[in-house]
């Protein structure tokens, strides 16, 4: 976890004043260049590393032992001590662990692969080290991803509006000279993307995680899915319901009104598969007892969870305001990235309350960064996310009482999350103005006319511009070229290089259709609410071609 804010401020600061006299010039490109009003910083590693025109070059070298030895403890997640030569630059003592969320334990439990999404922590053990500037490094295992392509074109999109996003590129994978594969390598949401983003200014990062993963041992995810030293606030087995503050009814989980139930909060038609297990507690389908789902509550997770089970408390991090007291928004805190105290609370909360109320969102709110936020996310289709039930896969980050989202986690987007009977249609159809179903957090920007077509304007950049401009096919065969050798001979690889091709294919058809869906949405060919495509579905985009699973899907 990053230190107190304050001495962050401070080393930023000092870091900008010496790059300033040229003291640091073997570390960043140019001279830090202070904009007006919120500041930004070009930093070397931009270019160096994430330059998306040559594959980035990883080699790790470490004692075999120590290497084996943290693939065989990765549920542990601990850091182990490597040395990295990247792009020819070489740095010692460098900080390695394994990391994820669903995919560790399944990987973990796969006894066929080990093949780990990875984290570099140039500072883990040398205070202050960083690679051309850069303080953490992410390496992406591509996992139910057989595309090898979902996040690059996710975080391509974010580039394309200028969103505030992590930059990202592929990375040839060595391990003491051998080659362990293609993964894609993305810039942490520490530090350096602080920097790089908002300069010196003086903000708090969380990244709220509602998910509690069953499988042991404590989660190193503050920054990549669970909070370090998290309490079980539930047993390790089954399922609980989600605690969402005063919901309607005052308990049972939120969704559409279904008979013999509380009353459920209105508005979730996202969020569940109908095969659930059967020790969770939860209605589906295969436990005794349990009401068949309401039409349209058949998505956000996946029919296949870990052994374990997995429980959920949103304690706020669905983002909906409920009240003033801090403690009903305790994952946030949890999730703090940079240290914050009760002052640094009180700031988030009051700000989700005028979001709520849709009042002075000017002053609460980034809006035209998270308006470029929902269009990318939209776009995507990505429900292991705010989309869906399990409200994470996202950074929050606030400045002087103003929030902003930062993306995170795309390897499940385009109906990866294993929707119900994985229904090509309602991937391509997702509806563009109803595409938060677990949090009213966004309701207000759609709610508004102003907001809204401006939201539109983004979307509609992405699908005339990006899609059908020519972008989106340059990026696709910019990453083809790249990276299908490096598929084709990687010995860790998920899929086959058959299936690879079959999905990248897949993928390329799916990108198309689905900016003709937002097309003929923007148009008012196709109703843009869920419940306008329910009462009148037939001029939806025919999806019969495409292949959900062929592209990877969520499985245990």
């Amino acid at each position: 976890m990053i230190g107190s804010k304050y001495a962050t401020k401070v080393a930023c600061m000092t870091m900008a004043a010496a790059v300033l006299i040229c003291v640091l010039a073997m570390i960043f490109s140019q001279e830090l260049v202070e904009a007006m009003g919120d500041t930004s910083i070009a930093m070397a590693y931009e270019t160096a590393l994430f330059d998306t025109d040559s594959v980035m070059q990883v080699e790790i070298f470490m004692e075999e032992g120590a290497w084996e030895d943290m693939l065989a403890n990765a549920i542990k997640e601990e850091y182990y001590s490597c040395d990295v030569v990247i792009n020819g630059n070489r740095i010692e003592n460098v900080g390695i662990r394994p990391k994820g969320n669903t995919s560790l334990t399944s990987i973990a439990a796969d006894p066929d692969t080990d093949r780990y999404s990875l984290k570099l922590e140039f500072d883990h053990y040398v205070e202050g080290q960083t690679c051309l500037g850069l303080d953490k490094l992410i390496l992406n295992n591509n996992y139910a991803d057989a595309t090898n392509q979902k996040e690059a074109i996710v975080y391509d999109m974010y580039q394309y509006l200028g969103a505030n996003a992590s930059l990202y590129n592929y990375a040839e994978i060595s391990v003491n000279g051998s080659y362990w594969g293609v993964y894609l390598a993305l810039e942490a949401v520490e530090e350096s993307f602080l920097l790089r983003n908002y300069g010196v200014q003086d903000g708090d990062l969380y990244k709220p995680e509602s998910m509690d993963m069953g499988g042991g041992g404590k989660w190193g995810g503050e920054r990549d899915g669970f909070q370090e030293d998290m309490p079980d606030r539930f047993p390790k087995g089954g399922m609980e319901p989600p605690e969402l503050g005063d919901m309607p009814g005052g308990e049972g989980f939120p969704g559409k009104e279904m008979p013999g139930l509380p009353e459920f909060a209105e508005g979730m038609d996202k969020g569940l598969l109908e095969d659930m297990p059967d020790s969770g507690g939860f209605p589906g389908e295969g436990m005794p007892g349990a009401l068949e789902l309401p039409e349209g509550m058949d998505r956000g997770f996946p029919k296949d969870m870990p052994e374990g089970g997995f429980s959920m408390n949103s304690g706020g991090a669905n983002l909906n305001y409920s009240d003033d007291d801090l403690d009903s928004y305790s994952v946030i805190w949890e999730g703090e990235v940079t240290d914050s105290g009760k002052k640094d609370h009180r700031r988030v909360v009051e700000a989700l309350k005028y979001i709520n109320q849709g009042t002075d969102l000017e002053k609460y709110l980034d809006i035209d960064n998270v308006l470029k936020y929902m269009a990318v996310h939209t776009f995507s289709v990505n429900l292991d996310s705010l989309s869906g039930v399990m409200a994470h896969n996202y950074y929050l980050y606030e400045s002087k009482g103003k929030l902003n989202i930062i993306p995170w986690d795309y390897n499940l987007s385009f109906g990866g999350m294993g929707m119900g009977g994985n229904d090509a249609s309602d991937t391509i159809n997702d509806a563009i103005d109803t595409p938060f179903q677990g949090t009213e957090f966004f309701n207000a920007l759609l709610e508004d006319e102003t907001y809204l077509a401006k939201y539109h304007e983004y979307l509609k950049m992405l699908v005339e511009e990006y899609v059908f401009g020519g972008e989106f096919a340059e990026s696709y065969s910019r990453i083809q070229s790249q990276i299908a050798e490096l598929v084709k001979t990687d010995p860790s690889a998920f899929y086959s290089y058959e299936e690879y091709t079959i999905a990248a294919e897949m993928l390329y058809q799916t990108v198309l259709l689905r900016a003709e869906s937002i097309q003929a949405q923007l148009d008012g060919r196709i109703p843009s609410t869920d419940d306008g495509q329910r009462a009148d579905p037939s001029n939806r985009i025919d999806a019969s071609a495409i292949d959900i699973e062929a592209m990877g899907v969520f499985k245990k």
